[in-house]
């Protein structure tokens, strides 16, 4: 029998659903209308067929609720959750969130090939479909040691092996403008499938460049003016909201009813806390209803068939016979809120609760990756001559990765530059983990407020080095020893003492805990860290970004301090 033929009968009538659901006002995204309540029946995993008379054994009826596409967040790294993808897909599948296009760019840059493999391998079986891309940006550049390298040839059989679905983001956006020769390369090998961008601040003829290349979206965009030159070059606009990059509220009135079926919504990087507590692309559909009067089509649409419709993803995206059975029930079309989740035609999530074996026990087969954490945390060099009298300093700006390249008087006690919290002037402090090299780079920030103590973390996109901010050398020192000894993870430090902790084992980046108990750790470090002073919201999502070489304007690895405009190192004296 042909593997069709049962789903064809079910939609012909002749054999008895899987499941119908009953009386359901279901959203179209292909005609914009919501349709009279009707009939859905499913076969397995599968739309069989939409209308009345379906008959089967598992009856559910929705007495008029909306019923529409599972949601699609068109661009997430897992490991920014702190959680395995099983624990992920827990904290987001209640949310109406059953597609994530997943960059595994974090985990891969500390072990490579391996991290790309064990991702697909541990989200194979999960209610969730996890779509992953080719990470492009292992390392992002050569200007910090990342844990790995991967080249064209790694990216071309990945996707021979059906591992990956396209190539993504493209961080290197100075090398794709300028045609390096290993970046096209990495083009080159994805070429025909989609490819994600990232190009922060890139306009005009640069921007012109980087679209030749074959690049289809971007996510970097902070103003309407960086989105509508976008749109206008045939790039699909991803709106992100992540837990440090926060967007929507500023690009939201760039959407227009004509130009709505060219934006979809990803999350980027969100932590534990936030995708239980706020949630995820959920959230941001909400928002853009209630908050800027998008059309709840145009939101649900940005949310679902858009992004299928870049990703080439044919079986999401839309409710319509032979497409996955993936669906979102709610009561308001003006505030949707997921009041049953079915994920592969099967029910997951209930009124926002996960419901019990939903998520099948990880596969205790599937090898971890460690990676390493090399650091000499017994007496790092943490000194810097004072070799002038001003200093680059990088500028955090709030709810954004982009930085203030500042020039600040030094402060200087017995011939070394040193921290001066009264200023708010912060040493920080990335020290390499992965190859034992013995590198240290050392600069200043300020905009994180400690008035004393330290943060530390493995966290630090992309090459994920530890990296250390503190009003002082010996809280660093601390804070970094602590993290060593876990073999990766977060850490709050004041003088010689731990305030808080959070093991990461899974490459330095991933905790093996359930998801709400990671939330807790982290909110009990986040907890810490503000009562040393901070008045960020998450100091460490923050801190996380500031080592990230590819985005403007100064950024410090541990080969030091970098212009990002001028695409390389300079001296942190002026």
């Amino acid at each position: 029998m042909h593997p069709l033929s049962p789903l064809l009968a079910t939609a012909r009538g002749d054999t008895p659903a899987t499941l119908v659901l009953r009386n359901a006002r279901l959203v179209n995204v292909f005609t914009g209308q919501v349709q009279p309540p009707a009939d859905l029946a499913l076969h397995q995993d599968r739309v069989a067929g939409l209308g009345s008379n379906y008959q089967s054994d598992q009856v559910i009826d929705l007495a008029g609720a909306y019923l529409c596409p599972g949601y699609i967040d068109a661009h997430v790294h897992i490991e920014s959750s702190l959680c395995t993808p099983a624990q992920f897909a827990a904290a987001v599948l209640p949310r109406g969130v059953t597609t994530v296009i997943a960059d595994p760019h974090e985990l891969a840059n500390v072990v490579g090939l391996d991290a790309v493999t064990w991702m697909a391998n541990a989200s194979r079986d999960l209610p969730l479909n996890v779509v992953l891309m080719g990470p492009s940006c292992v390392p992002a550049t050569p200007m910090a040691t990342a844990g790995a390298t991967l080249d064209a040839n790694h990216l071309q059989a990945l996707y021979a092996n059906n591992t990956i679905h396209g190539l993504a983001e493209v961080m290197n956006y100075p090398g794709v403008i300028n045609g390096e020769a290993d970046v096209l390369a990495k083009l080159d090998a994805l070429k025909g499938q989609p490819i994600d961008g990232h190009s922060p601040g890139a306009n005009g003829k640069d921007l012109d460049a980087y679209a030749a290349a074959g690049v289809g979206s971007d996510h970097e965009c902070v103003t309407p003016e960086e989105a509508r030159d976008r749109l206008e070059r045939g790039l699909y606009l991803l709106i992100r909201e992540a837990t440090n990059a926060r967007n929507l509220d500023a690009l939201l009135p760039v959407v227009t009813p004509q130009n709505a079926r060219r934006v979809c919504f990803c999350t980027d990087d969100r932590t534990p806390g936030d995708l239980l507590n706020i949630g995820s692309i959920d959230h941001m559909v909400r928002r853009a209803i209630t908050h800027h009067n998008i059309d709840p089509l145009d939101a649900l649409r940005m949310a679902t068939l858009n992004p299928a419709e870049w990703f080439g993803l044919r079986q999401v995206g839309a409710i319509a016979p032979g497409r996955t059975a993936d669906l979102l029930v709610f009561d308001d079309l003006q505030n949707p809120t997921p009041k049953m989740v079915f994920a592969k035609g099967q029910l997951v999530a209930e009124d926002g609760k996960l419901l019990d074996h939903a998520i099948p026990d990880p596969d205790a087969t599937l090898g971890i990756p460690h990676g390493q954490c090399t650091v000499d945390t017994a007496n790092p060099n943490l000194t810097i001559p004072a070799t002038g009298e001003s200093i680059r300093v990088i500028g955090h700006l709030p709810d954004q990765l982009l930085t203030e390249p500042l020039t600040l008087p030094a402060t200087v006690h017995d011939g070394q530059a040193v921290a001066d919290p009264a200023r708010d002037l912060l040493k920080m402090a990335v020290f390499e983990r992965h190859h034992n090299t013995g590198n240290v780079g050392l600069g200043f920030i300020q905009g994180i407020g400690l008035k004393h103590g330290a943060i530390a973390g493995t966290v630090a996109h992309d090459h994920h080095n530890l990296v250390a901010i503190g009003a002082d050398d010996t809280s660093i020192r601390t804070a970094a020893a602590a993290i060593a000894e876990d073999g990766g993870g977060l850490a709050v430090a004041d003088g010689e003492t731990i305030l808080a902790r959070l093991p990461l084992p899974i490459g330095g980046l991933m905790s093996d805990q359930p998801v709400q108990a990671v939330a807790d750790a982290y909110a009990q470090a986040v907890t810490q860290a503000r009562a040393l002073g901070s008045p960020l919201a998450d100091p460490f999502m923050a801190m996380s970004f500031m080592a990230l070489e590819v985005i403007p304007s100064l950024k410090l690895t541990d080969l030091g301090l970098v212009d990002v405009e001028r695409f390389e190192l300079v001296d942190l004296f002026v």
